[in-house]
């Protein structure tokens, strides 16, 4: 299979997708505009920061497999994926760590000041006084919005600062924030006014955009500090730079609305990095997670390789949206199988789902159809009356 990997991954990576049998095209420095010219023949797409747009996918004769290297897939046009039939991937999980390691590193830097007192020092300041204006974290409330893993880790890490945790998750329960040892909130706005704190770890998707509002800016305290290594855009840019005015928050921030997609490229929203301790999207850039989440990529083009379908598709309709399952109970034989389709094709049945189980011994085999509507009776007869079909029933 052709791979082309359009950013950087590490060498462990490209020698071992080649012995798998790969042939790896690796071009770290493709821009989002540049990626439609280089599919040709391309059957798996890799990438990490550069966006895959619809017209790079309409671009990609040959693609069938888009790998986003790391969790978050906003940065893939995944309705134009799925409308060609091409899955996407991730590798979730891998870059948990760094992302908390860096998350607890903007909640002491927005606390202490660290980015100001650096960038004064630089210029010859000594300004002590000033910098020693600081609450300390001990014994003071973290809020956590979005408990998933990154979140819980955030929170262990935050318990061994010695800092009380709040959370609210869409799917956190009273009794699972008593089991992880922490405070529940019924809703953000609660876990607002309560919180010294507020880390913010809820992924970017419909629903999600500009989440954290005015509204949310408005319940949290005066100079309490807000923290996000998760997605820019669910946070309003603007309510947030009033309230960084207004209410004196101090803000730690690794992703920004619009960022680049690039690894070098400008950062134009001066003013913001001037009232934040700013870091450029790099909350899972540790080696230790690189080589995790490239050893997961890894996985996925192998299951790819021996399956059709990757592990940690995210592109795949939940639940069918067939309403008749046909149950055909048949003999193991070449055929068998064709001149079902054949049947329902006649019917103009559209078949929504196929699954065929074969028996221990390989004789038999039940397969199962999800339909969009009922086969007719005298196709079921049909159906049944073939030497080589056991027996036939609609669920």
């Amino acid at each position: 299979m052709k791979v082309l990997i359009a950013d950087k991954l590490s060498e462990k990576a490209v020698s071992s997708l080649k012995e798998i049998g790969c042939e790896v095209i690796m071009t770290p420095d493709l821009t989002e505009n540049d990626l439609q010219n280089n599919l040709e023949g391309v059957e798996i797409l890799i990438v990490r920061s550069t966006k895959v747009k619809a017209s790079a996918i309409e671009a990609g004769k040959s693609l069938s497999l888009i790998i986003r290297a790391g969790a978050g897939v906003n940065t893939i046009d995944l309705e134009a994926a799925g409308k060609r039939g091409i899955y996407v991937a991730n590798t979730p999980g891998e870059n948990t760590d760094a992302v908390a390691e860096l998350a607890i590193g903007l909640l002491i830097a927005a606390d202490r000041r660290i980015v100001n007192a650096t960038q004064d020092l630089q210029k010859g300041k000594w300004r002590k006084k000033e910098y020693g204006k600081a609450q300390g974290l001990k014994g003071r409330t973290l809020g956590i919005l979005g408990l998933g893993s990154i979140g819980q880790a955030v929170a262990e890490r935050a318990k061994g600062l010695q800092m009380e945790v709040i959370a609210w998750s869409r799917s956190l329960t009273e009794e699972k924030a008593e089991e992880l040892g922490i405070g529940y909130c019924s809703s953000p706005e609660i876990l607002a006014r309560e919180a010294d704190a507020v880390s913010i770890h809820i992924a970017s998707k419909p629903g999600t955009l500009h989440f954290i509002d005015k509204k949310f800016f408005s319940q949290m305290k005066h100079g309490a500090i807000l923290v996000n290594a998760a997605r820019g855009e669910v946070v309003d840019t603007k309510a947030l730079k009033h309230a960084i005015k207004e209410k004196d928050l101090r803000v730690g921030l690794d992703v920004f609305d619009n960022e680049p997609t690039s690894g070098e490229d400008v950062f134009e929203d001066k003013e913001l990095a001037e009232l934040a301790a700013c870091t450029p999207h790099i909350g899972a850039s540790t080696n230790q997670a690189s080589e995790a989440i490239a050893s997961k990529v890894v996985k996925v083009v192998k299951s790819y390789m021996q399956t059709g379908k990757p592990s940690h598709a995210v592109n795949i309709r939940e639940k069918s949206t067939g309403k008749i399952s046909l149950v055909v109970r048949h003999y193991n034989k070449v055929g068998v199988l064709a001149s079902v389709l054949n049947e329902l094709r006649e019917e103009d049945v559209n078949i929504e789902e196929m699954t065929n189980t074969i028996f221990e011994g390989g004789g038999a085999a039940s397969c199962t159809l999800k339909l969009d509507t009922p086969p007719s009776d005298s196709t079921i007869a049909k159906l049944a009356g073939q030497a080589n079909i056991i027996e036939v029933s609609l669920k």
